[in-house]
Protein backbone atom coordinates (compact mmCIF):
# COMPACT_ATOMS: atom_id res chain seq x y z
CA UNK A 1 0.00 0.00 0.00
CA UNK A 2 1.41 3.41 -0.98
CA UNK A 3 2.19 6.25 1.42
CA UNK A 4 -0.63 8.31 -0.06
CA UNK A 5 -3.00 5.48 0.81
CA UNK A 6 -1.86 5.54 4.45
CA UNK A 7 -2.17 9.33 4.58
CA UNK A 8 -5.67 9.05 3.10
CA UNK A 9 -6.66 6.56 5.81
CA UNK A 10 -5.33 8.92 8.45
CA UNK A 11 -7.33 11.84 7.04
CA UNK A 12 -10.41 9.61 6.83
CA UNK A 13 -10.02 8.77 10.52
CA UNK A 14 -9.93 12.48 11.27
CA UNK A 15 -13.12 13.08 9.27
CA UNK A 16 -15.00 10.22 10.93
CA UNK A 17 -14.00 11.16 14.47
CA UNK A 18 -16.53 13.72 15.70
CA UNK A 19 -14.33 15.07 18.49
CA UNK A 20 -11.39 15.67 16.14
CA UNK A 21 -13.53 17.02 13.31
CA UNK A 22 -15.25 19.43 15.68
CA UNK A 23 -11.91 20.56 17.12
CA UNK A 24 -10.23 21.06 13.77
CA UNK A 25 -12.91 22.18 11.33
CA UNK A 26 -15.29 23.69 13.87
CA UNK A 27 -12.55 25.20 16.03
CA UNK A 28 -10.64 26.75 13.13
CA UNK A 29 -13.82 28.34 11.74
CA UNK A 30 -15.19 29.41 15.13
CA UNK A 31 -11.93 30.89 16.42
CA UNK A 32 -11.39 32.82 13.19
CA UNK A 33 -14.51 34.83 14.07
CA UNK A 34 -14.56 34.70 17.87
CA UNK A 35 -10.97 35.70 18.61
CA UNK A 36 -10.85 38.46 16.00
CA UNK A 37 -14.20 40.07 16.85
CA UNK A 38 -13.03 42.05 19.94
CA UNK A 39 -10.32 43.73 17.85
CA UNK A 40 -12.38 44.72 14.83
CA UNK A 41 -12.94 48.21 16.25
CA UNK A 42 -9.35 49.39 16.14
CA UNK A 43 -9.65 52.02 18.86
CA UNK A 44 -12.34 52.85 21.43
CA UNK A 45 -14.48 55.77 20.29
CA UNK A 46 -17.35 57.89 21.65
CA UNK A 47 -16.89 56.84 25.28
CA UNK A 48 -19.63 58.20 27.53
CA UNK A 49 -18.48 61.17 29.66
CA UNK A 50 -20.31 63.00 32.45
CA UNK A 51 -19.16 66.55 33.24
CA UNK A 52 -19.04 68.29 36.62
CA UNK A 53 -18.69 71.99 35.70
CA UNK A 54 -18.01 73.99 38.86
CA UNK A 55 -16.88 77.10 36.97
CA UNK A 56 -19.84 77.73 34.62
CA UNK A 57 -17.80 80.11 32.48
CA UNK A 58 -17.47 80.57 28.73
CA UNK A 59 -14.03 78.96 28.87
CA UNK A 60 -15.30 75.90 30.74
CA UNK A 61 -18.07 75.46 28.19
CA UNK A 62 -15.46 75.73 25.45
CA UNK A 63 -13.45 73.05 27.21
CA UNK A 64 -16.53 70.79 27.21
CA UNK A 65 -17.09 71.39 23.49
CA UNK A 66 -13.47 70.50 22.74
CA UNK A 67 -13.82 67.30 24.76
CA UNK A 68 -17.04 66.36 22.97
CA UNK A 69 -15.40 67.00 19.60
CA UNK A 70 -12.67 64.44 20.35
CA UNK A 71 -13.47 61.13 18.57
CA UNK A 72 -12.75 59.14 21.72
CA UNK A 73 -15.28 60.98 23.91
CA UNK A 74 -18.99 61.70 23.84
CA UNK A 75 -20.45 64.02 26.51
CA UNK A 76 -23.62 62.34 27.77
CA UNK A 77 -24.69 64.74 30.49
CA UNK A 78 -23.89 67.01 33.43
CA UNK A 79 -23.78 66.36 37.14
CA UNK A 80 -24.02 68.87 39.95
CA UNK A 81 -21.35 67.23 42.12
CA UNK A 82 -18.70 64.54 42.07
CA UNK A 83 -20.98 62.23 44.06
CA UNK A 84 -23.68 62.57 41.41
CA UNK A 85 -21.12 61.86 38.69
CA UNK A 86 -19.93 58.78 40.56
CA UNK A 87 -23.51 57.54 40.54
CA UNK A 88 -23.47 57.84 36.74
CA UNK A 89 -20.48 55.49 36.67
CA UNK A 90 -22.12 52.99 39.02
CA UNK A 91 -25.31 52.99 36.95
CA UNK A 92 -23.38 52.43 33.73
CA UNK A 93 -24.62 55.64 32.15
CA UNK A 94 -21.06 56.91 31.76
CA UNK A 95 -17.57 55.42 31.74
CA UNK A 96 -15.65 58.54 32.74
CA UNK A 97 -15.88 61.87 34.59
CA UNK A 98 -14.50 65.32 33.85
CA UNK A 99 -14.35 67.78 36.77
CA UNK A 100 -13.76 71.45 35.90
CA UNK A 101 -12.77 73.30 39.09
CA UNK A 102 -13.94 76.71 40.27
CA UNK A 103 -12.01 79.73 38.98
CA UNK A 104 -11.01 77.70 35.90
CA UNK A 105 -11.30 80.71 33.59
CA UNK A 106 -9.93 83.19 36.10
CA UNK A 107 -6.76 81.20 36.78
CA UNK A 108 -6.08 80.47 33.12
CA UNK A 109 -6.39 84.12 32.12
CA UNK A 110 -4.04 85.09 34.95
CA UNK A 111 -1.52 82.52 33.72
CA UNK A 112 -1.86 80.34 36.81
CA UNK A 113 -1.80 76.54 36.74
CA UNK A 114 -5.17 74.80 36.67
CA UNK A 115 -5.79 71.15 37.58
CA UNK A 116 -8.57 69.34 35.76
CA UNK A 117 -10.03 66.21 37.35
CA UNK A 118 -10.35 63.03 35.31
CA UNK A 119 -11.94 59.82 36.52
CA UNK A 120 -13.17 56.60 35.03
CA UNK A 121 -13.45 52.84 35.13
CA UNK A 122 -9.82 51.73 34.82
CA UNK A 123 -10.79 48.05 34.65
CA UNK A 124 -11.18 48.61 30.90
CA UNK A 125 -7.70 49.84 30.10
CA UNK A 126 -8.31 50.76 26.45
CA UNK A 127 -11.44 52.75 27.28
CA UNK A 128 -9.75 54.53 30.18
CA UNK A 129 -6.72 55.31 28.03
CA UNK A 130 -8.87 56.73 25.22
CA UNK A 131 -10.75 59.00 27.65
CA UNK A 132 -7.62 60.28 29.38
CA UNK A 133 -5.90 60.91 26.06
CA UNK A 134 -8.92 62.76 24.68
CA UNK A 135 -9.37 64.94 27.77
CA UNK A 136 -5.65 65.71 27.91
CA UNK A 137 -5.69 66.81 24.29
CA UNK A 138 -8.77 68.98 24.90
CA UNK A 139 -7.11 70.63 27.91
CA UNK A 140 -3.95 71.34 25.92
CA UNK A 141 -6.00 72.89 23.13
CA UNK A 142 -7.72 75.26 25.57
CA UNK A 143 -4.40 76.19 27.18
CA UNK A 144 -2.93 76.84 23.75
CA UNK A 145 -5.76 79.19 22.81
CA UNK A 146 -5.50 81.11 26.08
CA UNK A 147 -1.73 81.50 25.72
CA UNK A 148 -2.11 82.64 22.12
CA UNK A 149 -4.75 85.18 23.15
CA UNK A 150 -2.40 86.54 25.81
CA UNK A 151 0.50 86.93 23.38
CA UNK A 152 -1.73 88.71 20.86
CA UNK A 153 -2.97 91.05 23.59
CA UNK A 154 0.66 91.99 24.29
CA UNK A 155 1.12 93.00 20.65
CA UNK A 156 3.06 89.95 19.47
CA UNK A 157 2.95 89.21 15.77
CA UNK A 158 0.35 86.45 15.16
CA UNK A 159 2.74 84.31 13.09
CA UNK A 160 5.53 84.68 15.62
CA UNK A 161 3.11 83.92 18.45
CA UNK A 162 1.99 80.68 16.78
CA UNK A 163 5.58 79.60 16.20
CA UNK A 164 6.58 80.38 19.77
CA UNK A 165 3.78 78.15 21.08
CA UNK A 166 4.45 75.40 18.51
CA UNK A 167 8.22 75.42 18.63
CA UNK A 168 8.41 71.70 17.87
CA UNK A 169 6.29 70.15 15.10
CA UNK A 170 5.65 66.45 15.68
CA UNK A 171 5.30 64.26 12.61
CA UNK A 172 4.46 60.78 13.91
CA UNK A 173 4.68 58.05 11.25
CA UNK A 174 3.84 54.45 12.31
CA UNK A 175 6.59 52.11 11.18
CA UNK A 176 4.95 48.67 11.34
CA UNK A 177 1.29 49.11 12.22
CA UNK A 178 0.21 51.74 9.70
CA UNK A 179 -3.37 52.00 10.89
CA UNK A 180 -2.46 51.86 14.60
CA UNK A 181 -5.16 49.22 14.98
CA UNK A 182 -5.33 46.08 17.03
CA UNK A 183 -6.19 43.59 14.24
CA UNK A 184 -2.83 44.14 12.54
CA UNK A 185 -1.09 43.78 15.91
CA UNK A 186 -2.89 40.88 17.60
CA UNK A 187 -4.45 38.73 14.88
CA UNK A 188 -1.27 37.46 13.10
CA UNK A 189 0.25 35.97 16.26
CA UNK A 190 -3.10 34.82 17.62
CA UNK A 191 -4.01 32.94 14.44
CA UNK A 192 -0.68 31.12 14.41
CA UNK A 193 -1.26 30.09 18.04
CA UNK A 194 -4.72 28.74 17.10
CA UNK A 195 -3.19 26.66 14.31
CA UNK A 196 -0.55 25.35 16.71
CA UNK A 197 -2.93 24.42 19.52
CA UNK A 198 -5.63 22.81 17.38
CA UNK A 199 -3.02 20.76 15.53
CA UNK A 200 -1.60 19.47 18.82
CA UNK A 201 -5.10 18.69 20.12
CA UNK A 202 -6.09 16.88 16.92
CA UNK A 203 -3.02 14.65 16.86
CA UNK A 204 -3.36 14.09 20.61
CA UNK A 205 -6.99 12.93 20.44
CA UNK A 206 -6.35 10.71 17.41
CA UNK A 207 -3.30 9.07 18.99
CA UNK A 208 -4.86 8.64 22.42
CA UNK A 209 -7.75 6.75 20.86
CA UNK A 210 -5.60 4.51 18.66
CA UNK A 211 -2.65 3.42 20.77
CA UNK A 212 -4.77 1.11 22.91
CA UNK A 213 -6.24 -0.91 20.02
CA UNK A 214 -5.21 -2.42 16.70
CA UNK A 215 -5.94 -0.87 13.35
CA UNK A 216 -4.44 0.13 10.02
CA UNK A 217 -1.73 2.04 11.87
CA UNK A 218 -0.50 -1.22 13.38
CA UNK A 219 0.54 -2.42 9.92
CA UNK A 220 3.27 0.23 9.69
CA UNK A 221 6.58 0.52 11.45
CA UNK A 222 6.81 3.11 14.27
CA UNK A 223 8.75 5.48 12.01
CA UNK A 224 6.22 4.92 9.23
CA UNK A 225 3.34 5.81 11.56
CA UNK A 226 5.09 8.99 12.66
CA UNK A 227 5.90 10.09 9.10
CA UNK A 228 2.41 9.21 7.88
CA UNK A 229 0.74 11.19 10.65
CA UNK A 230 3.01 14.19 10.17
CA UNK A 231 2.26 14.14 6.45
CA UNK A 232 -1.52 13.86 6.84
CA UNK A 233 -1.84 16.66 9.41
CA UNK A 234 0.61 18.90 7.57
CA UNK A 235 -1.43 18.57 4.38
CA UNK A 236 -4.64 19.33 6.25
CA UNK A 237 -3.14 22.34 7.99
CA UNK A 238 -1.78 23.73 4.76
CA UNK A 239 -5.44 24.34 3.88
CA UNK A 240 -6.16 25.88 7.29
CA UNK A 241 -3.05 28.06 7.04
CA UNK A 242 -4.11 29.31 3.63
CA UNK A 243 -7.51 30.19 5.14
CA UNK A 244 -6.00 32.12 8.05
CA UNK A 245 -3.00 33.79 6.45
CA UNK A 246 -4.74 34.35 3.15
CA UNK A 247 -8.47 34.99 3.33
CA UNK A 248 -8.72 36.00 7.02
CA UNK A 249 -5.82 38.44 6.74
CA UNK A 250 -7.59 40.09 3.80
CA UNK A 251 -10.95 40.06 5.62
CA UNK A 252 -9.56 41.78 8.74
CA UNK A 253 -7.26 44.17 6.90
CA UNK A 254 -3.99 42.72 8.17
CA UNK A 255 -0.97 43.93 6.22
CA UNK A 256 1.15 41.51 4.20
CA UNK A 257 4.76 42.61 3.79
CA UNK A 258 6.37 39.25 3.04
CA UNK A 259 6.24 37.46 -0.27
CA UNK A 260 4.24 34.26 -0.73
CA UNK A 261 7.43 32.24 -1.05
CA UNK A 262 8.80 33.53 2.25
CA UNK A 263 5.54 32.75 4.07
CA UNK A 264 5.47 29.22 2.66
CA UNK A 265 9.12 28.73 3.57
CA UNK A 266 8.45 29.71 7.18
CA UNK A 267 5.19 27.80 7.53
CA UNK A 268 6.64 24.50 6.29
CA UNK A 269 8.94 23.78 9.27
CA UNK A 270 6.37 25.30 11.63
CA UNK A 271 3.67 22.81 10.57
CA UNK A 272 6.09 19.88 10.41
CA UNK A 273 7.57 20.60 13.85
CA UNK A 274 4.12 21.13 15.40
CA UNK A 275 2.72 17.93 13.88
CA UNK A 276 5.75 15.95 15.07
CA UNK A 277 5.42 17.47 18.54
CA UNK A 278 1.73 16.49 18.54
CA UNK A 279 2.51 12.88 17.66
CA UNK A 280 5.11 12.73 20.43
CA UNK A 281 2.65 14.19 22.95
CA UNK A 282 -0.12 11.84 21.83
CA UNK A 283 1.87 8.85 23.09
CA UNK A 284 1.62 10.23 26.62
CA UNK A 285 -2.20 10.14 26.74
CA UNK A 286 -4.43 7.19 27.51
CA UNK A 287 -7.71 9.15 27.54
CA UNK A 288 -9.08 11.12 24.61
CA UNK A 289 -10.24 14.02 26.77
CA UNK A 290 -6.82 14.79 28.25
CA UNK A 291 -5.17 16.43 25.19
CA UNK A 292 -7.87 19.10 24.99
CA UNK A 293 -7.84 19.82 28.72
CA UNK A 294 -4.07 20.09 29.02
CA UNK A 295 -3.30 21.88 25.77
CA UNK A 296 -6.05 24.48 26.15
CA UNK A 297 -4.63 25.42 29.56
CA UNK A 298 -1.20 25.91 27.99
CA UNK A 299 -2.48 28.43 25.41
CA UNK A 300 -2.19 31.54 27.57
CA UNK A 301 1.35 30.78 28.85
CA UNK A 302 2.47 30.20 25.26
CA UNK A 303 0.81 33.44 24.16
CA UNK A 304 2.65 35.48 26.80
CA UNK A 305 5.95 33.65 26.35
CA UNK A 306 5.91 34.37 22.61
CA UNK A 307 6.70 38.00 23.47
CA UNK A 308 4.27 39.95 21.29
CA UNK A 309 1.59 40.71 23.90
CA UNK A 310 3.82 40.92 26.98
CA UNK A 311 7.44 42.10 27.38
CA UNK A 312 9.86 39.21 27.70
CA UNK A 313 11.83 41.22 30.26
CA UNK A 314 8.94 40.73 32.69
CA UNK A 315 8.93 36.93 32.27
CA UNK A 316 11.37 34.74 34.27
CA UNK A 317 14.27 33.62 32.10
CA UNK A 318 13.87 29.89 32.86
CA UNK A 319 10.32 30.11 31.52
CA UNK A 320 11.58 31.80 28.37
CA UNK A 321 14.15 29.03 27.84
CA UNK A 322 11.52 26.33 28.24
CA UNK A 323 9.15 28.14 25.87
CA UNK A 324 11.73 27.91 23.08
CA UNK A 325 10.89 24.20 22.87
CA UNK A 326 7.35 25.09 21.76
CA UNK A 327 7.12 25.47 17.94
CA UNK A 328 4.56 28.27 18.30
CA UNK A 329 7.08 30.63 19.94
CA UNK A 330 9.64 30.87 17.09
CA UNK A 331 6.82 30.49 14.57
CA UNK A 332 4.86 33.47 15.88
CA UNK A 333 7.87 35.75 16.23
CA UNK A 334 9.21 34.73 12.84
CA UNK A 335 5.88 35.44 11.15
CA UNK A 336 5.51 38.81 12.87
CA UNK A 337 9.03 39.86 11.93
CA UNK A 338 8.69 38.69 8.36
CA UNK A 339 5.12 39.64 7.54
CA UNK A 340 4.23 42.57 9.80
CA UNK A 341 7.62 44.20 10.39
CA UNK A 342 9.09 43.66 6.93
CA UNK A 343 12.26 41.93 8.15
CA UNK A 344 14.75 40.44 5.72
CA UNK A 345 14.98 36.67 5.48
CA UNK A 346 18.43 36.82 7.08
CA UNK A 347 16.82 38.28 10.21
CA UNK A 348 14.22 35.50 10.35
CA UNK A 349 16.73 32.75 9.55
CA UNK A 350 17.49 31.92 13.25
CA UNK A 351 13.77 31.29 13.91
CA UNK A 352 13.51 29.19 10.77
CA UNK A 353 16.51 27.07 11.77
CA UNK A 354 15.06 26.74 15.29
CA UNK A 355 11.87 25.24 13.84
CA UNK A 356 13.86 22.67 11.87
CA UNK A 357 15.86 21.88 15.02
CA UNK A 358 12.60 21.31 16.93
CA UNK A 359 11.47 18.92 14.19
CA UNK A 360 14.72 16.95 14.60
CA UNK A 361 14.22 16.99 18.37
CA UNK A 362 10.64 15.71 18.38
CA UNK A 363 11.07 13.16 15.57
CA UNK A 364 13.05 10.61 17.63
CA UNK A 365 10.82 11.30 20.64
CA UNK A 366 7.74 10.58 18.56
CA UNK A 367 9.33 7.41 17.12
CA UNK A 368 10.29 6.16 20.57
CA UNK A 369 6.85 6.96 22.00
CA UNK A 370 4.97 5.21 19.18
CA UNK A 371 7.29 2.20 19.39
CA UNK A 372 6.69 1.93 23.14
CA UNK A 373 2.91 2.13 22.73
CA UNK A 374 2.92 -0.53 19.96
CA UNK A 375 4.93 -2.86 22.17
CA UNK A 376 2.28 -2.47 24.87
CA UNK A 377 -0.55 -3.19 22.43
CA UNK A 378 -0.54 -7.05 22.71
CA UNK A 379 -0.67 -6.75 26.50
CA UNK A 380 -3.68 -4.45 26.23
CA UNK A 381 -5.50 -6.80 23.85
CA UNK A 382 -4.75 -9.78 26.06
Amino acid sequence: MSWWRWIGLDLLSVMKDRAIALTLFGGISFYAILYASPYLNNVPTAQALVVVDLDHSSLSRQMIRHADANPGISVKGYAGSIDDARQWLEDGRASSILVIPEDFRHKLLRGNQVTLGYGGDASYFLIYSAVVQGLTQAGLDIAHKVQLRGLLAQGTNPTKAEKSLDAIALNAVPVFNKGLGYPAYVIPGLFLLILHQTLLIGTGILGAGQWRRSGYWHQLSPLGIVLCRIGSFTLLYCVFSALYIGWCYYLYGVGLLASLGQVLLLMLPFLLATACCGVALSTLFNRRDLPTQILVLSSMPILFASGFVWPLTLIPEPLIWVSQLVPAVPGIMGMLQLNQMGADWSQVLPRWLQLWALLLLYLPLAWWGVKRRLQQLPQVNA
